[in-house]
């Protein structure tokens, strides 16, 4: 399995990916899930994959390649799209055709077709777009409202991002953001697993070099880790404990519910409380 993130801000867009495979409790390998296409001065996409390994990886090459019927029945290419739009269809293309090549052969050997990808990016004369590209090729994307997207083991490390994530989010703050959502990730499920892929794009810029392969022995993920776990602790305690005697607290738990009656017990077995 996998966990990737990517986030739309009005500054810039955030990808992180984990790098983990399993193919089974003692085949456990690692694959990089992210990939990066620039144009300098025109356009900067990159794409974050998670699923079936084989799925992804042909997705990856195909798409280099794969070409649309653009206006005047021009091929439309990632290389050559106006927009991300187009883009993103690109790829919703290179993903049905590899469902056209090996999807029999999954299904006949029990085998979903199970890919996503994130895929985000700019192109010389629009604004930034984040999509999220399905199994079946279509897609969905990011809003004000919605402005990232997860795939892989989203679970654990989607509270992070929901608290704390506006499109005003500066872009270094959601980086940030976004390895304490990893990291959760990583403490709770085994099938994420270092190396990291962090990248950072700045809106208008059309090139990126800020992104980083992250490790176990990376000092700045390595404070993210301890310092996050400690605060997390520090702020627990000092929750007040609930108080289940009756006294006076600031803030009581036992108190009457203007819609809800209070559990009641069965005390013998002819009794009913439906």
């Amino acid at each position: 399995m996998t966990y990737c993130v990517g986030i739309k801000l009005a500054a810039g867009l955030v990808f992180l990916s984990d790098s983990r495979t399993n193919a089974g409790l003692d085949q456990i390998s690692t694959f990089r899930k992210m990939m990066i296409y620039e144009k300098k001065g025109d356009r900067f996409m990159a794409m974050l994959s998670a699923g079936n390994l084989g799925i992804s990886q042909s997705v990856r090459e195909i798409l280099q390649v794969e070409k649309i019927e653009g206006p005047g029945h021009e091929p439309v290419t990632i290389w050559n799209a106006t927009s991300m739009f187009d883009a993103a269809r690109v790829l919703g293309a290179a993903v049905r055709r590899v469902y056209q090549q090996d999807g029999p052969s999954l299904r006949e050997s029990g085998v979903d077709f199970n890919a996503s990808m994130i895929f985000g990016g700019q192109i010389k004369g629009e604004a930034m777009r984040l999509f999220l590209v399905y199994a079946a090729g279509n897609f969905i994307e990011a809003t004000r409202e919605t402005c990232f997207f997860q795939i892989g083991e989203s679970k654990y490390g989607k509270p992070i991002l929901d608290r704390v994530l506006t499109p005003g989010t500066p872009l270094d703050e959601a980086a940030k953001c976004a390895l304490v959502s990893m990291d959760s990730s990583l403490k709770s499920n085994l099938t994420v697993g270092l190396p990291l892929d962090l990248l950072v794009y700045r809106e208008g810029a059309f090139a990126s070099d800020e992104f980083v392969c992250i490790d176990e022995h990376n000092p700045y993920f390595r404070m993210i880790r301890n310092t996050w776990g400690q605060r997390l602790r520090e702020v627990f305690e000092s929750i007040d404990d609930p108080r289940w005697d009756g006294g006076d607290a600031e803030h009581p738990l036992i108190v009457a519910s203007d819609r809800y009656e209070r559990m009641r017990k069965i005390t013998h077995p002819g009794e009913r409380i439906v």
